[in-house]
């Protein structure tokens, strides 16, 4: 006995059989927003079948994943152009301040440098030690500068008068370079910001959407493999009594 077909399917309006299909009350709230944008007059008693199903399924699906790469390829956009910006060049300190030296900054870094070292210190310390001593001494029958050493004081005085505006030309120029410094570090941690900003969007749109989404497409996949197992076995039930009768009269006319 033949299996009446007497559910009319309410988006494509063909019969088929209580087993062929779901009503609408039975689908996810999202099936049934896409079948009543499908069919405005669908009621929860309306019938859907199993390839309509599948189909808005299937729609849905592509919707959200080509609405998440929309997304994703609009925050990428939006970090290839923070990064593309000149306001995030970071200069060669070595170029800008080192690069550039006139002779006179020149020796006046090395003069600093100098003047700053163990070697500087000890020399001055073994000339003052040589010149008080051959005028204290008479060596040589020398005695350029008797004591109290007024020309040895004459020369330590310029001497500190002419290192002190040195060794301030080179402490401007590692003023420079410490701006230099400064401004290649907050370059760098406006680009680093910005990065970690778009990275967290990107986090925050996977947790709170894509995540979601995924959730969702598997459930819609094991509501398909669901309708297909019972449909495999609706059809083995419809299959079963036929064979049932072919065994029971084997040598029956076809």
């Amino acid at each position: 006995m033949a299996i009446k077909k007497n559910q009319i399917c309410a988006i494509c309006g063909n019969r088929f059989t209580l087993t062929e299909g779901l009503f609408l009350r039975d689908l996810s709230d999202l099936l049934q927003e896409q079948v009543l944008k499908t069919n405005s007059y669908a009621k929860e008693s309306s019938f859907i079948c199993l390839k309509d199903l599948q189909k808005l399924r299937i729609s849905r699906m592509q919707t959200i994943i080509d609405k998440d790469q929309e997304i994703d390829h609009q925050m990428s956009d939006k970090l290839k152009k923070e990064l593309a910006k000149d306001t995030y060049v970071i200069k060669n300190i070595n170029d800008t301040v080192y690069g550039k030296r006139t002779k006179g900054q020149r020796m006046a870094d090395a003069v600093a440098k100098f003047g700053g070292s163990w070697g500087f210190i000890i020399t001055f310390i073994i000339i003052l030690i040589v010149w008080m001593t051959v005028n204290i001494v008479h060596l040589f029958g020398i005695n350029f500068d008797p004591y109290p050493f007024i020309l040895l004081n004459l020369f330590l005085s310029c001497v500190a008068a002419i290192q002190a505006p040195i060794i301030m030309m080179s402490q401007n120029r590692q003023a420079d370079r410490d701006r230099f410094d400064s401004e290649n570090d907050y370059r760098t941690n406006t680009k680093s910001e910005m990065e970690i900003r778009i990275l967290h969007e990107k986090l925050d749109q996977l947790n709170e959407v894509q995540w979601p989404h995924i959730l969702d497409i598997q459930k819609m996949q094991i509501e398909v493999l669901s309708e297909i197992e019972n449909e495999i076995q609706s059809l083995k039930a419809e299959n079963k009594p036929k064979r049932e009768r072919n065994t029971r009269h084997p040598h029956s006319k076809e």
